[in-house]
């Protein structure tokens, strides 16, 4: 091979002898196919453009560059809010997860108040110190890479780690070990409200922090810590654990955000314009249901926010308290495991929760019809008299006023109602009654009575129906009708731009207020479609592994 001719004082390139090399070799290359496959070779611009990113590589290591850490996270979310404007395709996608990802660090260090030894304040789970299992909590840190730490600040250090190339070699002196915990039992949550590490002031290390939604599963990888937990999403491939704050910590902060927050009933009924009240529709009494072979009677008697007047709202709404449910109104953390619904187990009790007018009974009734031997909806109790053709058991179970205030006083109602001096309500043996005949029982009732069915019996699932947008409204619900409450006929009269409003701002407050208690959203823009995704949501509920609360599963 001849020696390739350079420049006087020029040190080729690798980009220079591939341009060069097909001149250098001609005259040795006896045949022209020969000459054409290496001109085309050597020619090729991709070649060319990876030859020449090699060239820059090469040159930006010889410099070492030191990364600027004190703005690296704003440029990365700065980076990341630019890339979300652009036309997502595979290369955009993979960037903004990669920019997404906390990439540091395996462990947190701090000064110790009273020695002021800079020592290990935790170990990030799934990290290179984890997994290493030469450092723990405790360890105090005497050199980074022969480099004396003693008068350095935590600050210091970290930019010190960050800007070491290669193997980082650490001097620590051992903290005294206890015996070995035995191996933890895997912990999952999860989480009933949002997180952003970057938003969170108090955390530690903004860095190592996770950010989260409402609903997320994170395995807990260490409590170790009673302020701050380490935890990684559920199915995350990445093994480093994020922080979070702990249920504890967080429960404190809320508390602190919103100190009427422990007296939900009481600050529901001073703070919104709404009172529960019964939606009784005389002419729907009368005119029972029959056609599709299957009974129907009473299926607009159910319990609805609904805006009266103070003077004519008679209305009655108790519910028992619970424990469970009163620490809810702070939501954090609920600890979860997968379940399965066992051949011959009864089926999750089905809620809808939703605003006035949204289109619960109509969802309600074309499940019915769909399938009336698989689901089916709960016969309610009222102290007034019988009418002719009416059944006992059909249109209404019908007892005594004094019984029906013995069973409210026993608690024995869901949600009940007066109207007109007569009791209505739907007792909790009503929702048993059709579990019993292997039946999906559909049911829809305040938020507030959630409380009472979050329970390991009944393993409500809990969906949302809200409406689309007030545009759309107007668009889709101009000619239809709505059932009034306003009056004492109870008609159905049509829709006005006061009931769109209440309609989409009482879906804002439920999903505010109890978001963390819906495990389905639905918005009903159009029948058909909600109701495809109602059904289609309840039959993964009857056939997939899902999460449930762990306090569930051990009844």
């Amino acid at each position: 091979m001849p020696a390739l001719a350079t420049g006087a004082g020029h040190e080729p390139g690798l980009y220079d002898l591939l341009a060069a090399l097909p001149s250098q070799l001609q005259p040795h290359v006896s045949r022209s196919e020969d000459n054409t496959f290496l001109q085309n070779m050597f020619g090729e611009r991709s070649l060319q453009t990876l030859v020449k990113i090699h060239e820059q590589l090469q040159f930006y290591e010889e410099r070492k560059p030191v990364p600027v850490l004190d703005s690296a996270a704003a440029l990365a979310h700065e980076l990341s809010d630019e890339m979300e404007g652009k036309s997502a395709n595979r290369e955009i996608k993979e960037l903004l997860q990669l920019l997404g990802r906390p990439h540091v660090k395996g462990a947190t260090i701090r000064r110790d108040d009273l020695t002021g030894a800079i020592v290990v304040a935790r170990i990030m789970r799934g990290g290179a110190a984890d997994r290493s299992g030469l450092i723990h909590v405790g360890d105090e840190l005497k050199e980074v890479n022969g480099i004396p730490v003693d008068d350095k600040k935590p600050e210091e250090i970290i930019r010190l780690l960050a800007q070491s190339q290669g193997a980082i070699t650490f001097k620590v002196i051992p903290s005294v070990k206890e015996e070995e915990p035995t191996k933890e039992p895997k912990v999952f949550m999860k989480a009933l409200f949002d997180y952003d590490p970057k938003d969170d002031k108090a955390i530690p290390c903004m860095e190592a922090g996770l950010a989260f939604k409402r609903g997320s599963i994170l395995q807990i990888m260490s409590q170790d810590d009673a302020t701050w937990w380490q935890a990684k999403h559920e199915g995350e491939a990445n093994p480093r654990a994020g922080l979070i704050p702990s249920k504890q910590f967080q429960e404190r902060r809320f508390a602190l955000r919103r100190p009427d927050a422990t007296l939900p009933l009481q600050r529901t009924s001073s703070r919104r314009s709404y009172d529960v009240a019964i939606d009784f529709v005389k002419e729907m009494e009368e005119d029972a249901d029959y056609s599709s072979g299957f009974q129907l009677a009473g299926f607009r008697r159910s319990f609805r926010l609904s805006r009266r007047d103070k003077k004519t709202n008679k209305s009655m709404y108790e519910c028992k308290k619970s424990e469970i449910y009163d620490t809810a109104d702070l939501p954090t953390y609920e600890e979860v495991t997968t379940y399965r619904r066992p051949s011959g187990a009864k089926h999750r009790l089905a809620v809808l929760v939703g605003p006035p007018g949204v289109g619960l009974n109509e969802l309600k009734r074309k499940l019915l019809i769909s399938d009336p031997q698989h689901f089916s909806v709960t016969v309610p109790h009222t102290s007034r008299a019988k009418r002719n053709q009416e059944s006992d058991g059909v249109e209404y179970h019908f007892i005594s006023k004094h019984l029906f205030e013995t069973d409210i006083h026993n608690n024995k109602f869901i949600e009940y109602g007066e109207y007109k001096g007569n009791y209505y309500g739907t007792a909790i043996d009503s929702v048993r009654s059709v579990l019993s005949r292997n039946k999906v029982c559909l049911l829809d009732v305040q938020p507030h009575t959630i409380k009472l069915l979050r329970t390991a019996e009944f393993k409500p699932f809990v969906v949302l129906v809200k409406p689309p947008a007030i545009e759309r409204l107007r668009e889709t619900r101009m000619n239809a009708k709505i059932i009034s409450g306003k009056d004492d006929k109870g008609s159905a009269k049509p829709f006005t731009e006061e009931d769109f409003q209440e309609m989409v701002t009482t879906a804002q407050t439920l999903e505010v207020q109890h978001g963390h208690l819906f495990e389905k959203i639905i918005v009903n823009d159009d029948l058909s479609t909600a109701f495809g995704e109602l059904r289609g949501a309840l039959k993964t509920v009857e056939t997939e592994t899902h999460w449930l609360p762990v306090s569930w599963t051990h009844s």
